[in-house]
């Protein structure tokens, strides 16, 4: 399987890029990634609109098949190329998969909203000479408290989210955790929780993860 690289359209410094970067490795899937300059407007050409009809990142084709959405890339990767890499990333059975798919659900729908508007008020407006709203970080930072009080007590019950293992449900936490920790200084979002931060501290010295962050270090 996999005798051609799948290819990944989009800059490594997207969360949503990264996080179909860290499923590869996981996976160890030989991947391309090709660079798309959104500065100038390369994500709105007609050509990546035909992989990528909304015009974002990522775009992802493995040679016929093409895929727009990182948690459905992740979960195709997972469910395609189930022997290779990391077998248990997306579990192995339909329990596992249930509660793996229960907290990428979790991480999508509750997680990612305010911790979105967060790396983007605290990492990207700087760098894009943008003025903060800063009555929105602290909307957002008490949204993100309440989430991640829930996630203290599950993770007082288990290693990992979904389990005892590291899974996909983990590594969907990551490209959005990093920024807040280390470009944001929010850090104590996740260090002042005794659970949240072994967590974060076990899933973000992943190599795989590791690997990401240079590529990302690479591209600047």
């Amino acid at each position: 399987m996999a005798t051609t690289p799948v290819k990944v359209h989009g800059p490594p410094l997207s969360t949503a890029v990264s996080r179909v970067l860290a499923c590869l490795i996981e996976k160890d899937v030989p991947f391309q990634l090709i660079p798309v300059n959104m500065a100038k407007g390369e994500h709105k050409s007609p050509d990546f609109l035909k992989i990528q009809p909304f015009g974002q990142v990522p775009a992802f084709q493995d040679e016929t098949t093409s895929l727009f959405e990182s948690r459905a890339i992740c979960r195709y990767i997972c469910e395609k190329y189930a022997e290779k890499g990391n077998k248990g990333l997306y579990g192995t059975n339909p329990l596992a998969k249930a509660s793996i798919d229960q907290w990428v659900e979790a991480e999508g729908q509750s997680f990612n909203p305010p911790s979105s508007v967060l790396v983007f008020q605290l990492a990207f407006a700087p760098r894009m000479k943008l003025k903060q709203d800063q009555s929105l970080i602290s909307q957002n930072e008490a949204k993100l408290e309440k989430v991640l009080e829930v996630y203290e007590k599950r993770l007082g019950e288990s290693r990992f989210l979904a389990g005892d293992e590291f899974s996909l449900a983990d590594l969907s936490h990551l490209p959005n955790a990093h920024y807040l920790v280390n470009a944001a200084d929010r850090g104590e979002l996740f260090t002042s929780k005794e659970n949240v931060g072994r967590w974060w501290g076990e899933i973000s010295s992943r190599d795989s993860w590791k690997k990401v962050v240079d590529m990302q270090n690479q591209s600047t």
